[in-house]
């Protein structure tokens, strides 16, 4: 079988195809290879993802690694590129400080003071958030309350607590679920001041290195602290994948985890086997892998560090702004990673849908590969601009009509008649906010960001907005000079009409 499969590879390649790599080490039971690879490139060429990387597993058995395209050097994605694990990185935070809670070096329902003297917010009740809250995102602190991604970047976990002394809570501490970064930033400096050694080091002498993930690494800041061996990403517009470098943001235990295929395979198997690494080092007791991924209320479905859906499958997401990665375990133990080289976008909050196109494949079932709405959704943005160009050029070539027919009136109701010209250019600037709040769940995301998010939302605005302030300033201009002038010349009615629109 290898030979013929690397016989098409080498046709492929020949031809000038993308192709998908994989790790011939597979288990009896692994998925057919030409079906994983028809799902993946077929999600790849919907979504427009450059490169993927893909890691199956079922209980303590790799069943494939591979990759599929290509990084923005052109080297192929393979199960040893490295990619970022963005916020499944939260998974790894909580099982460190779950090793710290079974040492008894930290007790969960504690507060965070008791391990961080230095943390303070501007909220008195912020000396009742417990570790246990940071964990299950409970804290009360959110994006609205702190605007952690807007704010100056921090350069460490010290300066992330020292950072977050202007938060404010939403809610009180342990009663309502708010998803932020920032609660694992603080749980990522619990972790240094409790152990005395930097959060990377404990990550890979106590995390990384016992389970297997030799490849793997955590950084603080994008871009600066990138790996040499790491690429670019790519940003998505009007069809084109484009490469990037990601934004600068502080990312250390909450979406700073650097990974391969080949190391996400050995980190699904722990979660899988019950803390117990293929290897068989034990990392943690069952019962706290357990605890990490079952809610501790019904009001949310969030655990420590993973979320839980209605199908009882455990999985969280993580999105970058040129990277996106998944992570899920199945009940009947299989165990799915993917990562992709095209960061989140509108129409694309994730590369989640190629893990349950996975799923759904090594379960027996069908997977559907669908339309390519990313596309469709930046196609129909370029119509709008288009069609915002030409009716702001119609509009500027009637100015003097309208101005003629108009000058008489009173001048409030042309300021009323004149100031919808304005809305687009109120919608530009608080499209980060409310792009945040309506498609984000409330996340924070700075207007830079908002640009790596939808290229062809910001031209359309941006368009709307410049044609719409020159008509409006065209039209105030030639009012002014119909009124100084003896008296307007007639206008046809027909022009009239038009001029009126």
């Amino acid at each position: 079988m290898w030979k013929s499969r690397r016989r098409w590879l080498g046709l492929a390649a020949a031809a000038g195809l993308v192709v998908l790599s994989a790790d011939p080490g597979f288990a009896a039971t692994a998925p057919d290879e030409a079906s994983v690879r028809r799902v993946v490139s077929g999600f790849a060429d919907k979504a427009g993802y450059p490169g993927i990387a893909v890691a199956i597993t079922k209980g303590d058995q790799v069943l494939y690694t591979g990759g599929y395209g290509h990084d923005s050097s052109g080297a192929s994605v393979t199960a040893k590129t490295p990619m970022p694990g963005a916020s499944v990185s939260k998974s790894f935070t909580a099982l460190a400080v779950m090793q710290l809670a079974e040492a008894g070096k930290v007790t969960l329902d504690a507060p965070v003071r008791d391990y961080l003297p230095d943390f303070r917010i501007a909220d008195p009740r912020g000396t009742r958030i417990t570790v246990r809250e940071l964990l299950n995102q409970t804290s009360g602190i959110t994006d609205g309350t702190f605007r952690e991604k807007s704010l100056p970047q921090p350069v460490s976990p010290a300066a992330a607590v020292a950072r977050a002394r202007d938060a404010t809570l939403a809610a009180e501490p342990g009663t309502r679920h708010h998803y932020t970064n920032t609660n694992y930033h603080l749980a990522a400096r619990l972790v240094e001041v409790v152990t005395g050694e930097p959060f990377a080091d404990y990550m890979r002498r106590h995390v990384f290195e016992p389970i297997g993930m030799r490849a793997t690494t955590t950084i603080n800041q994008t871009p600066r602290d990138l790996p040499n061996t790491m690429r670019k990403g790519y940003v998505y517009a009007y069809g084109m994948s484009i490469p990037a470098e990601e934004p600068a943001r502080f990312v250390n235990g909450s979406d700073g985890v650097i990974t391969t295929a080949e190391d996400m395979a050995q980190w699904l198997i722990t979660q899988n086997n019950g803390g117990k690494a293929a290897n068989g080092t034990r990392l943690v007791s069952a019962t706290s892998v357990t605890a990490m991924h079952t809610s501790s209320d019904r009001r949310w479905t969030y655990g420590m560090g993973w979320d839980n859906d209605q199908k009882g499958r455990i999985h969280h997401s993580g999105i970058w702004f040129t990277y996106t990665a998944d992570q899920l375990l199945l009940p009947g133990g299989y165990g799915i990673a993917v990562m992709g080289n095209s960061g989140i976008g509108l129409a694309n909050e994730g590369i989640y849908a190629l893990t349950d196109e996975l799923a759904t494949l090594v379960t027996g079932g069908e997977p559907q590969t669908g339309a390519p709405v990313r596309l469709i959704v930046d196609l129909s943005l370029a119509g709008l601009t288009l069609v915002s160009v030409l009716l702001g050029v119609r509009n500027l070539r009637r100015t003097r009509h309208w101005a003629s027919r108009l000058a008489n009136r009173p001048s409030w109701r042309l300021a009323l008649r004149l100031a919808p010209r304005l809305v687009p250019l109120a919608l530009l600037i608080n499209l980060p906010d409310l792009l945040g709040g309506l498609v984000g769940g409330g996340r924070d995301i700075t207007f830079l960001q908002l640009c790596y998010y939808s290229a062809a939302l910001v031209a359309w605005s941006a368009v709307a907005t410049v044609m719409n302030i020159s008509v409006l300033v065209a039209r105030v201009v030639a009012l002014v000079r119909a009124r100084r002038s003896p008296e307007a010349p007639p206008v046809p009615e027909e022009s009239a009409q038009l001029a009126t629109r």
